[in-house]
């Protein structure tokens, strides 16, 4: 993937004959096995006798001090000199040159050669190092990089003792020449996908550029979502969010006005599918995937189109886009930078990237500075660390080595004060990773301090806050610390079942299930994770399942150590983008393995019943599970099952039968309802006849204006169609009452709408009974809060039509 970081071809996608976001390559590595010689021969095997490319149209660049390199092109291989580029340091430093790599400022580096394939004259480019390299004339298809040389700190260049080649060939690139075609995108594998494209935008020129950036895109989107990638608004899924919506950029700019990209993914599948099986086994995932991020930003799309249009239309060809109106489009309609930046780029205009940066930088100081203060957050502390023996104890003696008051440190703390107080030795959970601090006690020569929470001052600092209840505390005091018990089993007891539920949940819906957050409790677990569509009720039922079969097993927990790349290979769960020490905590609870610093029960059985409660969405791509364990569990069933008789007894019926005896309930209250619209109907229909006679003529029209008693909304609707039918040219305003509420509705003849608007009539009315109104010339509602003013208004009717008649 080549769409962020350090390598980002996104904006070129389309534009070029060779760019992709998504692209496979072909490669080899040597390591102290051969090098410049070899490689160079097995390059130039390949292409001009296995792929029987002319030589004559191959052109060969090398770093301009890479003599070794040139002589091997020009002396064994026979290249002409004339073809083969020396290219310097052109990147305005030291070693920055197109043909020398390193990853770093320092580390293992050194001198690339790459290969040119010459498409010919009738193609606009010049050959690698000219002012015009970047036409699609001369295409690099392949690049030996001679890792010759490790860089040091002070930029010095020591040669490694084993030099390395890193071979890498495109392989869509190699696939043009060898197809006798000029751009990637007129190979067998895109001409496909660009005919998918075109049938599902209805575009009729397949050299669109719009449509060469879906065939790509959905190559990209699809495999990264095959592969566990969810899209989000950081990291991988915002790369992955980026690309999606630039498609759909390109596709509403083909005319689509609703969502298509996700009906590309089976072409995709019928051309790679065969190479890559992920993508047959991931396929309906992934249309679902695409389906609900293209809804969402067809949500947004047309109006950010719309906001951007009009600030482009005042621009002249050259001008620049300013960076905030960039900002809104990012924070307001999801419209990425470059996305805007693509928009811009084919109107001739630039965005101003720095106004747009510090608008995202303001946002964010904004919301830093709104963000849930932590009173342990800003304490200043320098001494000694706490040592944590919560693992192994619920009570430990510790001795106070500071306190705080309002944020700065006292020497003691009176009855009353609220306060933090760090102990040298604890027993008491920091929060960390998810699962709350503990609570408790601390019990001091002179009184007792109240724990009502445990925060990190640092790494390995523990602030403990609460109260002191009784007496005072003071610097220097040896305490008993107690851990509340009860609150800290039910917070074991859930944080367990999470690691269970996770394991679970990734057997259930899938392996790119990931933990996006948690929070642990002596209530409930709360769990997000990456997945994009609601758990069925089903797959929350094999959940439970999987996690009270794991209880019932009562396998003991073990906790272990480990270097983290023998955790890794042990299988445990590692959250991606997390930074790991050297040593990490490993946890194995059943079958679940995670590192994890928390505490943990010591038995899987020890969780006693596990049970969710809820399943819902928190954001884009992210679901939430929220469940209960031990006593927790117990209760909600007991309630739940409190209720079930509750209701049985209600409808007369045992519990197993509630839901038949429901529905039933249910079809009698939905007959009886239709009898009554019914009812309803037939008593307007018969007031209709009373209606008519109080139709009063004014210049040449009939107007009616009364109360129905007993008539809903529709009955009303219904009642005013027929009095204009039998009126002919009419305005009629009909009203009901229930309580306190009046609903008024009125209808005008076609004939009189040029005049007398049914919005403009109803909301008259509406004003004075307490309320408001409007709807179509012909037929308006509205509603009012005051039946005693009703009749006045009703008789206002007549002068204000014959008004405007």
């Amino acid at each position: 993937m080549r769409a962020g970081g350090k390598h980002n071809d996104l904006e070129n996608v389309g534009y070029t004959a060779r760019h992709h976001t998504f692209f496979e390559m072909l490669g080899n590595f040597s390591f102290g096995d051969y090098f410049k010689r070899d490689a160079i021969r097995y390059a130039w095997e390949l292409l001009v006798e296995v792929y029987k490319l002319p030589a004559e149209r191959l052109w060969v660049s090398v770093y301009a001090e890479d003599d070794e390199a040139y002589e091997l092109w020009t002396r064994d291989i026979g290249v002409p000199p004339e073809r083969v580029v020396r290219i310097g340091d052109n990147k305005g430093a030291r070693y920055a040159s197109d043909n020398f790599w390193m990853m770093g400022d320092t580390g293992p580096c050194g001198p690339c050669t790459e290969i040119f394939y010459d498409h010919g004259e009738g193609i606009p480019g010049g050959p690698p190092g000219s002012p015009d390299e970047e036409g699609d004339r001369y295409i690099e298809i392949w690049n030996n990089v001679f890792m010759q040389f490790n860089r040091d700190d002070a930029g010095v260049m020591h040669p490694l003792p084993k030099p390395s080649v890193d071979t890498g060939m495109g392989l869509e690139r190699t696939a043009a020449v060898l197809q006798h075609v000029h751009s990637n995108y007129e190979i067998d594998l895109f001409v496909n996908l660009i005919a998918a494209a075109a049938r599902e935008t209805a575009a009729s020129d397949l050299a669109s550029p719009s449509l060469r950036v879906l065939a790509d895109h959905i190559r990209a989107c699809s495999f990264l979502i095959a592969d566990g990638v969810i899209p989000g608004n950081e990291g991988r899924g915002y790369v992955l969010r980026r690309i999606i919506r630039r498609a759909i950029r390109h596709g509403y700019k083909l005319g689509a006005r609703a969502p298509f990209f996700h009906r590309l993914v089976p072409d995709l599948v019928a051309e790679m599918g065969g190479a890559y099986p992920e993508l047959l086994s991931q396929q309906a995932r992934v249309v679902e995937v695409l389906r609900q991020e293209e809804v969402r930003f067809f949500e947004t799309i047309e109006h950010g189109m719309g906001i951007l249009d009009s600030e482009l239309a005042a621009l002249a060809d050259g001008g620049v886009l300013d960076g905030r109106t960039a900002f809104k489009l990012h924070d307001t309609f999801g419209f990425p930078l470059d996305l805007t930046a693509d928009v811009c780029r084919e109107r001739g205009v630039r965005v101003d990237v720095a106004a747009f940066d510090a608008a995202m930088a303001q946002q964010k100081q904004q919301a830093r500075a709104a963000g849930k203060f932590r009173m342990a957050a800003a304490l200043e502390y320098s001494g000694p660390e706490t040592a944590f023996h919560g693992y192994e104890a619920l009570e430990h003696g510790g001795t106070v080595l500071a306190l705080y008051r309002d944020g700065s440190a006292v020497g003691q703390l009176g009855e009353g004060e609220l306060g933090v107080v760090v102990l040298d030795e604890t027993p008491f959970y920091a929060e960390s990773g998810g699962q709350v601090g503990d609570r408790g006690a601390l019990q001091g020569p002179q009184g007792i301090f109240a724990v009502e929470d445990t925060q990190k001052i640092q790494a390995a600092v523990f602030g403990h806050q609460g109260v002191v209840r009784t007496g005072r505390i003071s610097v220097g005091d040896r305490v008993a610390a107690r851990v509340d018990a009860v609150a800290r089993a039910r917070t074991v007891r859930n944080h367990s079942a999470t690691h269970l539920m996770h394991r679970a949940l990734r057997e259930v819906l899938g392996a790119h299930v990931q933990q996006k957050g948690s929070l642990v409790d002596a209530e409930r677990t709360r769990f997000d994770f990456a997945h994009h569509a609601p758990m069925t009720a089903e797959q929350i039922r094999r959940v439970e399942v999987l996690v009270n079969d794991e209880i019932l097993a009562n396998a003991a927990r073990e906790a272990a150590i480990l270097p983290i790349d023998e955790a890794r290979r042990a299988g445990a769960m590692m959250l991606f983008g997390e930074k790991y020490g050297d040593e990490v905590r490993v946890v194995t609870i059943g079958s679940s393995k995670e590192l994890c610093g928390g505490v943990h029960v010591q038995r899987s059985g020890d969780i006693g019943l596990f049970k969710i409660v809820a399943e819902s969405g928190v954001a884009a791509g992210v679901r939430r599970v929220e469940a209960v364990t031990g006593d927790a569990a117990l209760a909600l069933v007991q309630e739940q099952q409190a209720l079930l008789t509750e209701a049985a007894a209600a409808i007369k019926a045992p519990p197993a039968e509630v839901p038949a005896k429901l529905a039933q309930v249910l079809d009698n209250v939905r007959s009886l309802e239709r009898e009554l619209a019914r009812l309803k109907q037939k008593l307007a229909s018969s007031q209709g006849d009373d209606l008519l006679a109080q139709a009063v003529a004014v210049r040449g029209a009939h107007v009616v204006a009364a109360v129905v008693d007993g008539a809903d909304v529709n009955t009303l609707r219904s009642t005013i169609d027929k009095l204009r039918d039998r009126l002919k040219s009419a305005a009629v305003v009909l009203a009901s009452t229930s309580g306190e509420r009046i609903t008024l509705i009125a209808g005008v003849s076609a004939d009189l709408t040029g005049k007398v608007r049914a919005g403009e009539l109803v909301n008259m009315v509406a004003q004075q009974v307490g309320g408001k109104g409007g709807g179509r010339a012909d037929m308006a509602q509205a509603g009012g809060s005051e039946p005693a003013k009703l009749p006045a208004a009703l008789a206002s009717v007549r002068a204000w039509v014959e008004q405007r008649l």
